[in-house]
């Protein structure tokens, strides 16, 4: 499935929620869905600084494609950060990096989450693209024979 794709299927199931509660409720869902990680995963260099509640993002590169993992102390950003990780892993990253991720704005999270929840899933956008720049670069060095 593409990145456009997984944008187009999240597009989709947010139309049939009537309101933001059921919004808030079905990002709820998402985060009780997502393993809660241990202590070693919760480490400074993978916290989200900005975000409202604690928010800790990991990347892997497996076979030139991204994996995210994600956790938080609270469920409503653990469900936005469930559902950002179901949209952006699997991919290149190029694919990551050119996303326009119109998809945040599409389902109106600017509209039903308060301004500091909706400020924390553009923070956690942007770690997620800064990982796959970083991977892309890595990427292509390796690619280029300089460094593997």
């Amino acid at each position: 499935m593409t990145l456009q794709d997984r944008e187009e299927r999240i597009k989709k199931e947010f139309s049939f929620l009537k309101n933001w509660e059921e919004k808030y409720e079905y990002l709820i869902d998402l985060g009780r869905e997502l393993p809660k990680k241990s202590d070693k995963f919760r480490s400074e260099d993978k916290l989200i600084y900005g975000c409202q509640s604690k928010v800790w993002l990991d990347a892997k590169l497996k076979e030139k494609l991204v994996f995210f993992d994600a956790d938080s102390d609270a469920l409503l950003p653990k469900g936005m950060a469930a559902l950002m990780i179901s949209v952006y892993s699997g991919h290149y990253p190029f694919e990551i990096v050119s996303s326009k991720a119109n998809f945040i704005s599409e389902i109106g999270f600017q509209t039903f989450l308060s301004p500091i929840r909706a400020n924390g899933i553009l923070l956690f956008l942007k770690k997620i693209k800064l990982y796959a720049i970083a991977f892309n670069a890595k990427l292509s060095v390796s690619l280029n024979g300089k460094i593997s």
